[in-house]
């Protein structure tokens, strides 16, 4: 609370009054005289000129006094009750404002309380906070693993499928030679029948020719017409056999053409299984981003909250302390 100022006229009537009484005048008599106000470097200073004042004036007529010291009791009286009313005026303000700094003390409190309360609450999210990152890094992990295992098993399913198509050229290649050994074998049995049939036809003619001349020539031509049908039919009965060769080998190579499509099926399955788990951990990685930066603000927020909890602490120790007198 501010004083009032304190002049020259104020401090020689206080000093008149503890004259009058038969007092010395002393800087502290003068003061609490006033009612306990101004300085006592300024009260020093006007009760010095005030005594030099006096010096030179030299001492007053008795009749003076008399009539001085009346008039500074009555001064005094005045004084005192003109003083006492800014006294009463000073105490209930220095209640007033002892309540309403009680009050900001309860109300700071509170705050305090409920900063302490979100600074838990804030402490338990970071650590839920903690234990999913924990937890994705765990599952990134895994992710990786399989990954890095599904990456072997389409370098192994590819390397599978080399060989499947080394095989399928293989059998091809096999399927062209007999076909080619078939069609060779067609051409060359084409070629024997003509040949056959001809000579046939020639030994028929000369065996009618010399029918009468030669029964017993015809008789052993006609074995050999019977042996030629004979291996006639046993070229058939071959070429049949190797037709039906060639169908289970064409009936093979369609088996081995479907079982690669399945695995060609297979390894794009893996293929997409495996972009989607890239994808997967793309995103897991992003959500580790995202939870470390999370992680981050609410480290920092937490450091905010703490200075701000050092400084209302501070002010409330400023508040608790006791007021200091002032001169």
């Amino acid at each position: 609370m501010a004083r009032g100022g304190v002049n020259k006229a104020v401090v020689q009537t206080a000093r008149l009054a503890i004259l009058a009484r038969g007092e010395h005048p002393s800087i502290d008599a003068v003061r609490i005289e006033m009612g306990n106000t101004g300085s006592k470097t300024t009260i020093h200073r006007y009760l010095k000129e005030l005594d030099d004042s006096d010096l030179r004036r030299g001492a007053p007529s008795e009749a003076l006094d008399e009539e001085l010291a009346e008039l500074v009791s009555r001064l005094a009286q005045r004084l005192q009750e003109q003083a006492r009313e800014p006294v009463e005026q000073a105490r209930a303000q220095l209640a007033a404002e002892k309540a309403e700094w009680q009050a900001q003390l309860v109300e700071l409190t509170q705050q305090l309380e409920q900063q302490r309360r979100q600074f838990e609450i804030q402490g338990v999210a970071l650590a839920d906070e903690s234990r999913n990152l924990l937890a994705t890094r765990s599952m990134l992990q895994t992710e990786q693993t399989r990954n890095a295992g599904l990456s072997q098993a389409c370098s192994d399913y590819e390397l599978r499928l080399k060989d499947k198509d080394q095989q399928i050229r293989s059998l091809e290649d096999k399927h062209q030679h007999a076909r080619e050994a078939l069609e060779h074998f067609r051409s060359a049995a084409r070629d024997q029948r003509d040949q056959e049939q001809c000579r046939h036809e020639a030994q028929i003619q000369q065996v009618q020719m010399e029918l009468r001349q030669a029964q017993q020539s015809a008789l052993v031509r006609q074995d050999e017409i019977t042996q030629l049908h004979r291996d006639n039919e046993r070229l058939l009965a071959e070429s049949r056999g190797t037709a039906k060769a060639l169908k289970l080998a064409q009936e093979q190579l369609d088996k081995e053409r479907l079982r690669v499509e399945q695995q060609i099926q297979q390894a794009r399955t893996l293929e997409n299984a495996s972009t989607l788990l890239e994808e997967r951990l793309r995103v897991a990685q992003e959500n580790a981003g995202l939870l470390k930066l999370r992680v981050t603000h609410q480290q920092e927020l937490v450091q905010t909250l703490e200075l701000k909890l050092a400084e209302t602490e501070t002010a409330l120790k400023a508040l608790q302390l006791p007021e200091q007198p002032q001169e």
